[in-house]
């Protein structure tokens, strides 16, 4: 019997910077172990009836589809999410973590109930979210800053620069805001950038220098280094991006891919 198809879908969320995903996973058998690759993002991820956060990951993250269920989640945009957690983002570092071990046992067992009871688990989701964002207000605006001007392809130095930070300032304010430091932080956002534009229809070569890389060979370093894999295994029919895998829809949306059919990146499911 083949294995089962899951279903992915996501949309923009009302929370600033964010997206609301789905992911249906119907029973039946699992397919293969698929890798999530970093985004600089984290995830907010109701499934059964757990509430989990996926921290930045700086490496390809495995899923293992035995553990795999249905789910609803927010993706916070970089540096958004440690405000709202109240948890800076280096002490999630390519984790997944039960919020009941960052907040009161109590407080996530009401939330995650009440998330479970909704007609749509994914719109109440975003509800708690937003509520949560009025409570304890905006991210630091210095470090989002920091995050659009990397995601536009600036360098470290300019960048720091740009927001008036020293290097070493802008290094411990971002492994709060983003789980690492800006130099990584630039690495992901450039590897998204490109698979985004892949998508769209460059070549390669063309991707590859048009996201900020020297040429494809340095490309493909990247891919190797934080994807674990090869660009024509990423992109192969047997490899085609599955749910958690492709670029964040605000890097596919800026590089002109199809938003019929978007390609997820960050955690989308749990371990």
């Amino acid at each position: 019997m083949p294995p089962t198809r899951q279903r992915y879908r996501e949309r923009p969320s009302r929370l600033d910077g964010s997206v609301v995903w789905t992911l249906d996973v119907p029973p039946g058998p699992r397919p293969e172990a698929r890798s999530v690759l970093p985004d600089g993002c984290m995830d907010l991820i109701w499934t059964a009836g757990r509430l989990v956060v996926a921290g930045p990951d700086t490496h390809a993250f495995r899923v293992d589809p035995r553990t795999s269920d249905s789910c609803a989640a927010v993706r916070f945009g970089p540096g958004t999410a440690p405000v709202l957690l109240g948890v800076p983002a280096h002490e999630l570092r390519d984790r997944r973590v039960d919020l009941a071990e960052l907040w009161p046992r109590t407080t996530v067992a009401a939330v995650a109930g009440r998330i479970g009871r909704a007609a749509d688990p994914a719109a109440a989701l975003e509800d708690f979210a937003l509520a949560r964002s009025a409570e304890t207000g905006p991210p630091d605006l210095l470090t989002t800053a920091v995050a659009d001007r990397l995601r536009r392809g600036s360098s470290v130095a300019d960048t720091a620069a740009e927001v008036g930070l020293g290097a070493r300032q802008l290094h411990r304010r971002s492994l709060a805001a983003f789980g690492y430091g800006p130099k990584t932080l630039a690495r992901v956002l450039r590897l998204q950038r490109a698979l985004a534009l892949v998508r769209a229809g460059l070549s390669y070569a063309d991707a590859a220098c048009a996201a900020g890389c020297a040429d494809q060979a340095h490309l493909a370093r990247e891919m190797r280094a934080l994807a674990g894999t090869t660009l024509g295994a990423y992109f192969t029919p047997d490899e085609a991006p599955a749910p958690g895998e492709g670029a964040s829809a605000e890097a596919a949306g800026e590089a002109g891919a199809n938003s019929d059919t978007p390609q997820p990146s960050g955690s989308s499911t749990t371990a």
